[in-house]
């Protein structure tokens, strides 16, 4: 595959994923709608690093260290909102035994968070040219 097309693969599906997110929260998955807006974020950062390193991202899914890689330059807020979301994707995959995540993630909370990842979306689809 070409760079354009690799970028337009991690683009795509991230939108595919965002749109999958807002349905679970609407249909109150509340904790599957932040692990997919995990994924949105990786995706995005994902087709940055195709954009500006390489075609072959690293397979990993901290996203403060993937910003960091693909040379963005977050602010204190886009940190501390990147390291909060990456705990969604382990902590929907290996809940506890107490279910302390799931407990957690009501209409408040997920909102909350819907909107940072609404938020950094945004932001990373500018620092590719994308709306």
């Amino acid at each position: 595959m070409k760079k354009e097309e690799l970028i337009d693969y991690w683009v795509k599906t991230a939108d595919s994923d965002y749109n999958t997110a807002l349905n679970l929260f609407k249909s109150k998955d509340y904790h599957w709608s932040l692990f997919l807006g995990h994924l949105v974020i990786e995706k995005l950062l994902k087709a940055i690093y195709v954009n500006n390193i390489d075609s072959n991202p690293p397979r990993i899914h901290n996203l403060l260290l993937l910003a960091e890689q693909v040379g963005l330059d977050p602010t204190e807020e886009q940190k501390d909102s990147l390291d909060l979301i990456t705990t969604f994707n382990i902590n929907a995959r290996y809940p506890d035994y107490e279910q302390n995540f799931y407990n957690k993630c009501d209409y408040d909370f997920t909102r909350k968070n819907l909107k940072k990842i609404k938020e950094l979306r945004a932001w990373l689809q500018s620092k590719l040219g994308k709306k």
